[in-house]
Parts: C-alpha cells; structure tokens; sequence
C-alpha cells in the first residue's frame, strides 16, 4: 500500500476548528508524512494553535510544515502553493474546520495502488453544523447528485458529468502529484477543486467513493460550503437579472478548451470541450429582449446542449428565456 501521503491544509482565522482537525489528521490509521500548512493572513492565532495540537502528538511521525506568510492570496492561490509545497505521490487536500474519519487515508488510497490511471479521488462527506452534530444528510444528497452523473463517473465518462457542473468538493479529494503538472497554474475564473477534477477527469481517470469519509463542517463562514437546491432557491435563481454570470461561464469554458489544447488531450475531449465553449457563447450574447431568445434558446434545446452541457438541464433552458436582462 501507498504510505506516502502528504496533506495540503489551507488555514484562514480558523481557531475555531483547527485543532479537531489537527488532530483527526494525525489519528489516522494511515498517517501522512507530512502536513504542509499554508495560511492566509490569519489574525486569530490558527498557526500558533496549529503547533500546539500538533505538539499535543508527541510520538507523531508527521512532519508539520508551515509556509512563510504571504499577503491574502484567497482559497485557490493559498491551495496551489500548499499543493506546490506537497512532496509525496499522493496529495489529501484539506479544509481547517472539518474532521477526518479514522480511516480517510486507508480507505482512500487503496484504489490508488490498484489502478496506476486513477488521478484523483473524492467522496461523500457526512454534513455536519458547528457544533459536530450531524445534520441529517451527507454531500452527495446536498449536490443532489443523479444516477446519470454516479453512472458517468464510474464508467471513465467523469469528463462528461463535469463539464456540466462540478461535483467534487476539495475536502474530500486526495490525488497524484503528478497531475500539477497538468493543472497548474490554476487559472483565473475557476476553483482549485473543480479544476483538478476535470483536467483529471480529461487526462486520465476519476474515482468517487460513495462513502462518507470526513465530516464536512457548514458552520455559515465557510469560504466555500454547500447548500441544497431549494425550489425556492432555484426559482429565484432563474428569475434573478442575468448579470456578468454568463460572461463568466463563457470565459471559463474557453480556458477549459485552451488548456485542454495545450495538453493534447484525447480528440473527443476537446471536442466535448469545445461544445461547451460554443454553448456558453451562444449563452452569454442572448439579447436582452427574452421574445428575441426563443429561437436560439430551441435550437441549442434540439442540439441538446442543455441536457450536455448545462448544469440544470432544461430548467437552465427556462431560465435563459425567463431571466430578466
């Protein structure tokens, strides 16, 4: 079995938590060598705690490494140079407020070992409020994700179930370091974690483990949290004024397709990349009259391109006619 795992755990005023998290990382079965810690301005003392629960540990074979501070870079440049600094094969990204599964590691890098192709992982989380207790559901639920995305993923199409919407949440992601080679620099526009997934997604293969593995705090201040999709919410979404947001999903998919260019992936990969670079195009020059949508919104609807390449499918097609300008 791999036993060479390092742990990129990003830290910004979270003294909170962070030493529940500390902690639970270094009382794996399977410990890490290393944890290298990368904090983003913290004005509450994270570090110092940080030392103290890791001191705590005092037969520990991890190695704790902070990086030098560096002025508020925010989550996804805090996260590449935490990744950067990591030296072992396998990298388990980490958030300062959750708490691991005795096993997370064990479990986790099993499948590395069996499959020289799996680039990166990731799996359920058991949703939990800020006072540990478990709320009820876990983060697949929450991402609300279908059979048709499980199905995707399990059978080497995960390309196919991003490209529509993200689905991997970097707490729960461990992968091979190999794939930085790839994905760095993380490009503006997009998340580490989303990032990641979909260029290992693109160049090689994806795992999702339906199992729970960590409990994935949502406390309000999350940097980045979860919250399931209301009707509520989705009806305020697809009546909200349409905004930069498709500007945004425009640019995006074009530095998708670049990259993707530029890595040589597979054709089809490209092709399905360059689809969605069309489509988010087509998307953002809808004119603001919604009467003058309907006939370019129905051809992209007999295309399919919202059931390919949207994240809500047809009810991303209501939105594009409904949505005031």
């Amino acid at each position: 079995m791999t036993d060479r795992v390092s742990v990129a755990l990003c830290t910004y005023n979270g003294a909170r938590y962070i030493a529940e998290q500390i902690d639970s990382i270094l009382s794996q079965e399977l410990v890490p060598t290393e944890i290298v810690l990368a904090d983003d301005g913290s004005t509450d003392g994270t570090v110092e705690l940080a030392w103290r629960a890791y001191a705590a540990h005092v037969d520990s074979t991890v190695k704790l490494r902070v990086l030098p501070p560096q002025a508020h870079l925010g989550v996804t440049r805090n996260f590449e140079r935490a990744v950067l600094a990591a030296e072992n094969e396998l990298i388990a990204l980490c958030d300062q407020d959750d708490v691991w599964r005795s096993d997370r590691l064990s479990s986790a890098v099993l499948s590395f070992d069996r499959d020289p192709s799996l680039l990166l992982q990731h799996s359920d989380a058991t949703l939990i409020d800020a006072t540990g207790n478990s709320v009820g559901s876990t983060l697949l639920d929450a991402l609300r994700l279908s059979p048709r995305e499980r199905g995707a993923i399990a059978d080497g199409q995960a390309f196919s179930a991003y490209i529509r919407r993200n689905l991997v949440t970097g707490a729960t992601v461990i992968f091979r370091r190999r794939l930085l080679d790839a994905a760095i620099p993380f490009p503006l526009g997009w998340v580490h974690d989303e990032w990641l997934a979909i260029i290992a997604a693109a160049l090689g293969t994806v795992e999702l483990l339906d199992e729970p593995l960590i409990d994935y705090r949502q406390h309000g201040s999350n940097q980045i949290g979860v919250s399931a999709p209301t009707l509520g919410y989705r009806v305020r979404r697809m009546l909200e004024p349409r905004g930069a947001r498709y500007e945004m999903l425009s640019r995006r998919a074009d530095v998708l397709l670049d990259r993707l260019i530029q890595l040589k992936a597979p054709s089809s990969t490209i092709a399905c990349a360059a689809d969605k670079a069309r489509f988010e195009r087509v998307r953002a020059a809808l004119p603001r009259r919604r009467l003058s949508r309907v006939r370019t919104v129905l051809l992209e609807l007999r295309r399919g391109a919202y059931d390919r390449l949207s994240s809500q499918g047809n009810l991303d097609m209501a939105r594009d006619l409904l949505q005031p300008a």
